[in-house]
């Protein structure tokens, strides 16, 4: 019997290591992206590991169904499902628009809501896995980061709910917290800086000192490899933990909050990235 693993978001980062690592674990893994013209990378990396992957486009923003059926009708089950998808975003409320919240809720909280509806009996059935990568922003709410943080807050409200009902019936839930990640921050957002600190009005300055401080943190960041590392343990372990940090920094910052009844300690910490 070989297990199948649906990852979504694995033309780069995080999802493109943990499909590879996944494969080379003896999964049949089913690596999702939205755009196919986008998978040279990963069909690389996969050569090189000497693994094969099942590629196929999946828009977490779109319907997904037609592409869980044909999992389910090609390879039988699904063991693992890991949503991975999302995508970053940055401003602040007052500035933002309406739709760009909406689009953010949609990539990171709705593409979530709306595979995990259409997985959930598959897993059952096999008594697998769901795993859902967030953010340390899913628990910090962190200064430019309103729509992120809100969307990731959602997916970790939504999963903690679920996670003992799924459990009952034999689905393990977890939430994989990483913080930054080794990737080109600026890029990732789609930002162009001195045009968005122009536009920033009387938060300029604050935003100038956010993006210096965020870009600091990258620097000296996580590898997507070693991200996908604790995703695969989430995946194999007998008992993997509901909440799951991916490094001793996450660990502190996730705790920090989860110890700070009143909010005054997070209040202070992340006033002074904007200070």
């Amino acid at each position: 019997m070989t297990r199948v693993a649906l990852i979504t978001g694995t033309s780069s980062g995080i999802g493109l290591a943990a499909a590879v690592q996944a494969a080379k674990a003896g999964y049949r893994t089913v690596a999702t992206m939205r755009d196919l013209s986008r998978a040279g990378k990963l069909r690389a990396a996969a050569a090189e590991a000497g693994v094969e992957l099942d590629i196929r486009a999946l828009d977490v923003t779109e319907d997904p169904s037609a592409v869980v059926a044909a999992v389910l009708a090609d390879h039988g089950r699904i063991d693992v499902l890991v949503n991975n998808a999302g995508a970053g975003h940055v401003g602040t409320v007052e500035q933002d628009s309406v739709e760009n919240f909406r689009k953010t809720m949609e990539v990171n909280f709705f593409g979530v809501v709306q595979l995990t509806k259409l997985v959930m009996p598959a897993l059952r059935a096999t008594g697998g896995r769901l795993i859902t990568v967030t953010s340390v922003g899913g628990i910090v709410g962190q200064p430019f980061n309103e729509a992120y943080c809100a969307a990731k807050f959602a997916v970790e409200g939504m999963m903690e709910s679920l996670a003992p009902l799924a459990e009952s019936h034999g689905v393990k839930v977890s939430v994989i917290e990483p913080g930054a990640v080794a990737t080109e921050f600026v890029n990732n957002v789609g930002l162009d800086l001195e045009t968005a600190i122009a536009a920033a009005g009387p938060y300029g300055d604050q935003f100038r000192n956010y993006v210096s401080r965020t870009m600091q943190s990258f620097s000296a960041a996580q590898t997507p490899d070693e991200v996908a590392e604790v995703i695969l343990k989430a995946m194999t372990d007998e008992s993997p933990a509901f909440r799951i940090q991916t490094s001793q920094w996450a660990e502190g910052f996730t705790g920090l909050k989860l110890a700070d009844q009143d909010g005054s300690a997070v209040q202070k910490l992340t006033g002074g990235w904007v200070a």
